[in-house]
């Protein structure tokens, strides 16, 4: 096999990164099993032997935010002011045909609640939307 003196060149091309390597896969595989414990909702957790009230969820905290828009034309404002801006992922993310997004990314932009930008990029023109001032105030309104 290897002579004595090079037998630390397989601990360290072997043995260290499948140790490393290995924890993670178990991780994996117990997540993908189901055996990992399921961890519980608790009102109060304790850190550094106090006691304190966790602070509420997102969920019960009520707020204009939270509330979905009523039209598909908030839907798309409200996903350019999270910092969406670009077509296919609008179109990804809020399910809506092209032709109906394109309509009603031009009803945006008629309005001045949106504005477009084209970029030039390394493989060609770079188109992004962005929303306007006014377009901001009208989603959070």
């Amino acid at each position: 096999m290897a002579e004595d003196g090079f037998i630390w060149i397989y601990l360290i091309f072997f043995l260290i990164p499948l140790a490393r390597i290995i924890p993670r896969l178990i991780k994996k595989w117990k997540k993908k099993s189901g055996d990992m414990p399921q961890q519980y909702d608790s009102q109060y957790h304790v850190s550094n032997d106090i006691i304190s009230e966790s602070s509420p969820k997102k969920s019960e905290i009520p707020s204009k935010i939270d509330s979905k828009p009523k039209t598909t034309e908030m839907l798309v404002l409200g996903q350019l002011t999270r910092g969406t801006n670009n077509f296919d992922s609008l179109q990804k993310i809020l399910g809506i045909d092209t032709d109906t997004l394109n309509s009603i990314l031009e009803d945006l932009e008629k309005n001045g609640l949106m504005r477009v930008e084209q970029k030039q990029g390394l493989f060609g023109q770079k188109i992004e939307l962005h929303p306007t001032e006014e377009g901001i105030k009208k989603f959070y309104s």
